[in-house]
């Protein structure tokens, strides 16, 4: 069943965060993924960053059928098709190229592309998208940014993703037109690695109880 962009954005609005992974084997993403759905937050953004992110996707698609699970660092029409036939949700890519995005709407699935400036902003506008990611946000301005794009672009929804932390969070949630972060200290490759799965749970209840209400 495809997700319209309407449909996602209240699902990630609902989340408030986004864990953006990256795993070296896909087998990783499984006792990720128990973490994740068995503390609260059933969604994750597997990332194109190595080579077994299509491989994960499918597996914890296989997993946890009900997650919402999202394709980052998409580049080109090749990943898009493997990311939607592994059982990706939706697309993100860290730029806005104009090939990507019509190889999402060729291929029926969302894209949540990046832009930083007024110029991709209006880029995004005139592709037909109101979804977008701000990256990275903290190294292109962050909150006074964000507000400064969406005063004239107020149709805008926004995920920025890029430097925000469980210190930082709550401040970006708190501007109109944010809908959620993506972040990835609570997924952090260092623990993913080291299979510090009960860490990584333990991070996950705090933020889901951080950002509840």
């Amino acid at each position: 069943m495809t997700t319209s962009t309407e449909t996602l954005m209240a699902q990630l609005a609902e989340y408030k965060v986004v864990p953006v992974i990256a795993v070296d084997q896909a087998e990783q993403i499984l006792p990720l993924g128990e973490q994740l759905a068995t503390n609260g937050l059933p969604v994750a953004e597997i990332t194109y960053r190595s080579d077994a992110a299509t491989q994960a996707i499918r597996l914890l698609r296989e997993a946890y059928p009900d997650m919402l699970i999202g394709a980052g660092t998409v580049l080109n029409e090749q990943q898009v098709i493997e990311a939607k036939e592994a059982g990706a949700d939706f697309i993100v890519s860290p730029g806005l190229n104009p090939n990507t995005v019509k190889a999402c709407q060729k291929h029926d699935i969302v894209i949540i592309p990046g832009i930083n400036n007024p110029s991709t902003a209006e880029q995004a506008l005139e592709l037909g998208l109101t979804a977008v990611k701000f990256f990275p946000a903290e190294p292109s301005g962050g909150i006074p940014m964000i507000k400064s794009l969406l005063a004239p672009y107020g149709m805008l929804k926004v995920m920025p993703t890029g430097g925000i932390n469980q210190d930082n969070i709550e401040k970006y949630l708190a501007v109109k037109g944010i809908v959620a972060c993506g972040g990835s200290w609570m997924v952090d490759k260092s623990l993913v690695n080291a299979g510090e799965w009960e860490e990584i749970g333990r991070r996950v209840r705090e933020v889901v109880a951080q950002l509840k209400g």
